[in-house]
C-alpha cells in the first residue's frame, strides 16, 4: 500500500514538472520572438545567397524588419515557436524529472554530476525526436522576407502540409543530427551547470540559516533562480552554438528546383569552414545571448515557483 502511494505521489511529481516546464516554454517566446528571427536570419546568412537580407548588427536588424515588415515579420514562426517551446520545455522537464528518478536510489539522495549529465542527456535526445517538424517549420517560418521568390507559406499548418507534398516526410527531419547533438550536449550541460550550481548555493545559504537544505525551495527565492538559470544557458550555449548554425543551414528551403543549399551536416561544416572560417559558426551568437540568457532566466523563475506553488497545492489535498 505504501509502495502503491509513492508511485502515485512519483507520477504525480513528474506531471508537475511537465506543466511547470511547459508554461515557462510558453512565457518565454512570448517575451523573446523577436530575437530568435534574428538569430534565425544570422545563422544562415553565409554571404553567398542574394534573396537573404544582409543586417549590420542585433539592433539594425530589428529596425530593418520591423520597417520592412512590420510586425509579422517580428513575430515571423510564433505559433510553432509557441507550440515547441511549450511542448518542449514540458517534455523536457518530464523527461528529466523521470529520469533523475530512476537514477536516484532514494528521494534524497543527491545524484552526482555525471548521472545528472546522463539524465539531462536522455531527455534532450526523446524531445529533439518528437520536436524536430516544428522546429523546422519554425526555421522556415523566420526565414521568409519580402525577397523570396518562391511561394511563401501561409502558417504552421500549410507549411507543414507543403513540406510534405513538395519533399516527403523525411524533410520534416532534416537537421536532426545535429539537431540531437544541440539537444543532448546543450541540455546536458545546462542542466549540470544548473544543478551543481543550486547545490553551491543552498549549501552556502543552509549555512545560515536554520532550514534543512533538503528543502530547497524554501531556501531559493526568484533572484536565485534568475542567476542559475542565466549562468548554466551562458556555459551551454558558447559550447554547442555550432550545432544550432549547422542545424538552421540544413533546414533551409531548397530553391525553386527542389535543391537543398547544404546537402548534410559534413557539407555545412566544410562549406563553411571554407568560406567563413571558424567564425561562421558564431553568426547570430549576439541575438541569441540577447535572447537565451534573460529567457532562461524567466523560464527557471516560472518553472520553479510554478513547481512550488504545485507542490503547495498537493501538500494541500
Amino acid at each position: 500500500m505504501l509502495a502503491s502511494h509513492s508511485k502515485s505521489n512519483s507520477a504525480q511529481w513528474q506531471w508537475e514538472s511537465a506543466i511547470a516546464g511547459a508554461v515557462a516554454g510558453f512565457a518565454t517566446v512570448a517575451v523573446m520572438q523577436p530575437l530568435d528571427v534574428v538569430r534565425t536570419r544570422f545563422q544562415v546568412n553565409d554571404g553567398r545567397v542574394f534573396n537573404l537580407p544582409t543586417y549590420k548588427n542585433t539592433p539594425h536588424a530589428i529596425f530593418t524588419i520591423a520597417r520592412s515588415e512590420g510586425l509579422r515579420g517580428l513575430y515571423a514562426g510564433f505559433y510553432p515557436a509557441v507550440l515547441g517551446s511549450t511542448v518542449s520545455w514540458g517534455l523536457y522537464f518530464f523527461f528529466y524529472d523521470r529520469a533523475k528518478q530512476r537514477h536516484s536510489k532514494s528521494k534524497e539522495e543527491k545524484l552526482s554530476p555525471g548521472l545528472h549529465l546522463a539524465s539531462a542527456a536522455e531527455a534532450g535526445a526523446l524531445v529533439c525526436l518528437c520536436t524536430n517538424p516544428i522546429w523546422l517549420v519554425k526555421t522556415r517560418l523566420q526565414l521568409q522576407t519580402p525577397l523570396h521568390q518562391t511561394q511563401p507559406y501561409f502558417g504552421l499548418y500549410d507549411a507543414l502540409r507543403t513540406i510534405i507534398r513538395e519533399e516527403g516526410w523525411s524533410a520534416l527531419y532534416k537537421g536532426i543530427v545535429p539537431g540531437l547533438f544541440l539537444q543532448v550536449s546543450h541540455g546536458a550541460i545546462q542542466f549540470t551547470a544548473y544543478e551543481e550550481l543550486r547545490k553551491v548555493i543552498v549549501d552556502f545559504k543552509s549555512k545560515d540559516s536554520k532550514t534543512n537544505s533538503q528543502f530547497d525551495d524554501k531556501l531559493l527565492k526568484s533572484v536565485d533562480f534568475a542567476v542559475l538559470g542565466a549562468s548554466s544557458k551562458i556555459a551551454a550555449i558558447l559550447l554547442t552554438y555550432p550545432f544550432q548554425v549547422i542545424r538552421a543551414r540544413l533546414q533551409q528551403r531548397p530553391n525553386s528546383e527542389g535543391i537543398p543549399r547544404y546537402m548534410d551536416s559534413w557539407h555545412v561544416l566544410k562549406e563553411t569552414l571554407r568560406f567563413e572560417g571558424v567564425k561562421g559558426f558564431y553568426k547570430g551568437i549576439t541575438p541569441n545571448l540577447l535572447k537565451n540568457v534573460p529567457a532562461a532566466s524567466i523560464t527557471f523563475i516560472v518553472y520553479e515557483n510554478v513547481l512550488k506553488l504545485l507542490k503547495m497545492t498537493r501538500r494541500k489535498e
